[in-house]
């Protein structure tokens, strides 16, 4: 069973996080999303709404929560796959680093490379926050129920 693990704050999940959930979905019998929780920073949405928007605009995928290295997360549910988006050549020499250092920790985990769709390779979700924030029509880049849940955040 090839099981991948996707890793990110998906604060909030985008049109690209989809894309490349979508993609993984076709080649891997298992996909689950790890969203990193991390007690410095301070997330536009908890965790539970975050689960509950990735859930709803991708059924077939779990998601669940980490707050260590993303390979351990990765050994803990069992994954044989990292799951990574590409959107450039800026994503490529970034996630091979991180590739590189994964590899060197879990030889047993490999990493598994999507590129983003061109409709959604600009998209960013810091990018949809300050759109949103600023009352900026984000229906473009996200699931439309991601979309009412930002409007009614900064309404």
């Amino acid at each position: 069973m090839r099981i991948g693990l996707y890793t990110g704050s998906f604060d909030p999940l985008t049109n690209g996080h989809v894309d490349i959930l979508q993609q993984a979905l076709r080649v891997l019998d298992t996909v689950v999303v790890a969203i990193g929780v991390h007690p410095g920073k301070t997330p536009l949405f908890s965790v539970d709404e975050r689960s509950a928007m990735i859930e709803k605009a991708v059924p077939g995928v779990s998601v669940v929560t980490f707050d260590g290295l993303a390979i351990d997360a990765a050994r803990a549910h069992k994954a044989s796959l990292m799951v990574r988006g590409l959107r450039d050549g800026t994503d490529l020499d970034y996630e091979m680093q991180m590739a590189g250092m994964n590899g060197t920790m879990a030889p047993e985990i490999g990493t598994l490379f999507f590129p983003a769709s061109p409709a959604v390779r600009p998209i960013t979700a810091t990018l949809v926050r300050q759109i949103a924030k600023m009352g900026g029509d984000v229906s473009a880049f996200v699931p439309p129920d991601v979309a009412a849940k930002l409007k009614a955040k900064f309404a």
